[in-house]
């Protein structure tokens, strides 16, 4: 057996991007072209996440509950985050089209990218492929930028997009 040398900060995403296919059959080729992470990243964060228990061994099935637990006691003490300088990006966390219309702030914040549409605070995504992987997924999109929220956010920022996960991770 493989011995765990701890999650990293892509496991999060490829869990998620499972997630978002809501059963739709896959392979790791898919999730490695979507994600722009390599084939080999893929299997060895598979492999991670069943090892801590994320995933059944098939590495097929994602066991929700713990998911759900690790996103909200775990994840902003393993991937803590602190904001950069202004850049141009996409808007992530409470700048995220559907939490900007619960939450108002002076900042955005954005993943740094140069098609980005707005001027924000740099927050570095958990993998830097995530820019040009939501694009075409708007549900990973919501999820990440939830997650960012769990990241950086305040309680009442943190309890919307716990609920907002949880309805598309346990449903």
């Amino acid at each position: 057996m493989r011995a765990h040398k701890g999650m990293r900060p892509l496991d999060v995403v490829i869990l998620l991007k499972i997630i978002s296919l809501n059963r739709t059959e896959w392979q790791y080729r898919d999730l490695s072209s979507t994600l722009y992470i390599s084939t080999s990243e893929v299997s060895e964060s598979l492999s991670r996440s069943s090892i801590a228990g994320l995933l059944n061994e098939s590495k097929r099935d994602v066991f929700k509950n713990s998911l759900m637990e690790f996103l909200e006691f775990g994840l902003s003490y393993v991937f803590p985050l602190q904001p950069g300088p202004i850049v141009t990006g996409v808007p992530t966390a409470h700048s995220h089209p559907f939490y900007k219309d619960h939450f108002s702030s002076s900042l955005d914040y954005v993943w740094k990218d140069e098609n980005g549409g707005i001027r924000g605070l740099a927050i570095e995504p958990l993998h830097k492929g995530v820019p040009r992987a939501i694009l075409t997924d708007d549900v990973l999109y919501k999820l990440l930028a939830g997650v960012d929220i769990l990241r950086i956010g305040r309680i009442r920022e943190k309890k919307l997009a716990l609920e907002q996960i949880k309805k598309v991770i346990l449903q």
